[in-house]
């Protein structure tokens, strides 16, 4: 179980600083958000920031650790928009940085599924027994 015990903390510690950065670096997430949410970018932003932080939390604590799970993959469904978004804009400019449609898909198919998998495996291989 040792290798659950290091994916968890991996877990923790990934989540807690993406959500962190949704509040150090915002303009790095605005151009994701979808046009037709002009209007609630910032307010996105923020929810979003706060939800990885909430995972992250939830997931340190055994009886939560569930729960984080499935949070997790529905925070993680929500923002396949931003994915189909990212990939309909074609080339995004996020700071200085030009992102192609590649990396979108890349991130869509290939790096969204292994994030939705290591969050469904954390709540199933860690039980309310296991302690930190």
């Amino acid at each position: 179980m040792k290798s659950t015990k290091f994916f968890r903390y991996l877990f923790i510690v990934f989540y807690f600083f993406a959500g962190i950065n949704h509040f150090v670096q915002p303009n790095l997430y605005w151009p994701l958000i979808p046009d037709y949410w002009q209007n609630y970018k910032e307010v996105l932003n923020i929810l979003a920031g706060v939800a990885e932080i909430i995972v992250a939390a939830l997931m340190f604590y055994n009886k939560t650790t569930k729960l984080s799970a499935y949070l997790t993959i529905l925070m993680l469904v929500a923002f396949i928009p931003s994915h189909v978004y990212f990939i309909k804009v074609g080339n995004l400019t996020v700071g200085a940085v030009v992102i192609s449609p590649l990396i979108a898909w890349i991130r869509l198919l290939i790096v969204h599924p292994i994030l939705i998998y290591w969050a469904w495996w954390l709540g199933k291989n860690l039980s309310t027994k296991n302690t930190l």
